[in-house]
């Protein structure tokens, strides 16, 4: 995609997000506040808790690995690519990590999505940028600082460029679509915007476009989940209601009572409200994903 593209992409919000002094502040103080929670009992239906991500890697029985997706100038994007068991080609999931990097926990995620049926994609957005060429490992607690440093042209070369390794790999069905969370659910939406192939967009608990021009450029169909008592993102819900209506597109946005930021990964956190939340999200974003990207 070319300047227009880009252009589009800074329209859709993400480069305000990336400059904010902090898009995600009080990220690490729900972790901390996580962590002292008692532990969930893991449900084998949905991903992980953070808690959980390593383990279910170790026992995972699915073929994953680690794979160079060429970049210009002859950079490479770093991703962990997970395969379902299933005789039939499969959809290609883009999962997007947050603001934290490629961690376990979204590894688990892609994990869990190609236990689903899908091929899952996870790619390190933040390759390259460390300071002897690495990603988010390398980087460590410059995490959030860096990852402010990616660019509109950035992201989009990065995300088309994990979008076509994807749809040329064999055992891909031709369909694709976005699950991204937080920083990564921003990106799936604002992604939703310059690539109008693209089959459908999944948006955790992330900012919907700013600027309300942006919503005429979509074509996929958006599935949202948001915490309930998450006011920050939530507050850019009625915008995108508002437009994607007026366009007469499909945006559903699901509001989960109780629940807060950050919900999947934290499904031990507000009393049972995260994981109640996760409950009813995971298996309606696998009904959409599954409509969305069936051959």
């Amino acid at each position: 995609m070319g300047l227009r593209s880009a252009s589009l992409f800074l329209l859709a919000g993400l480069s305000p997000l990336l400059a904010q002094a902090d898009p995600h502040a009080g990220h690490a103080q729900e972790a901390r506040e996580a962590a002292k929670a008692a532990p969930a009992t893991r449900n084998p239906a949905l991903p992980p808790d953070a808690d959980g991500a390593k383990a279910a890697l170790a026992e995972s029985p699915r073929h994953g690995e680690w794979v160079d997706i060429p970049l210009a100038e002859g950079k490479k994007l770093l991703a962990w690519v997970v395969y379902p068991e299933t005789k039939k080609k499969a959809g290609v999931v883009i999962v997007i990590h947050e603001i934290f990097g490629l961690s376990d926990w979204v590894r688990a995620v892609a994990d869990q999505a190609a236990k689903d049926g899908f091929i899952a994609i996870a790619p390190d957005f933040l390759s390259g940028l460390g300071p002897k060429g690495g990603g988010t490992d390398e980087l460590g607690d410059a995490v959030g600082k860096t990852i402010r440093t990616l660019t509109p042209a950035m992201m989009i070369e990065r995300m088309d460029a994990a979008r076509a390794y994807g749809l040329k790999l064999p055992a891909a069905n031709g369909r694709a679509g976005t699950l991204g969370f937080c920083w990564g659910g921003s990106t799936s939406f604002n992604y939703a915007v310059v690539q109008p192939k693209l089959d459908a967009a999944v948006v955790y608990y992330g900012t919907s476009p700013a600027d309300p021009a942006a919503y005429a450029q979509i074509k996929a169909p958006v599935l949202g989940f948001y915490g309930g008592d998450d006011a920050r993102v939530n507050a850019t819900i009625p915008t995108a209601e508002a437009e994607m209506k007026k366009l007469r597109k499909r945006y559903t946005a699901n509001v989960l009572d109780g629940a807060g930021h950050g919900f999947l990964r934290q499904q031990s956190g507000r009393e049972g409200a995260n994981a109640r939340a996760a409950t009813t999200a995971w298996p309606m974003t696998l009904a959409f994903l599954r409509e969305r990207l069936a051959p």
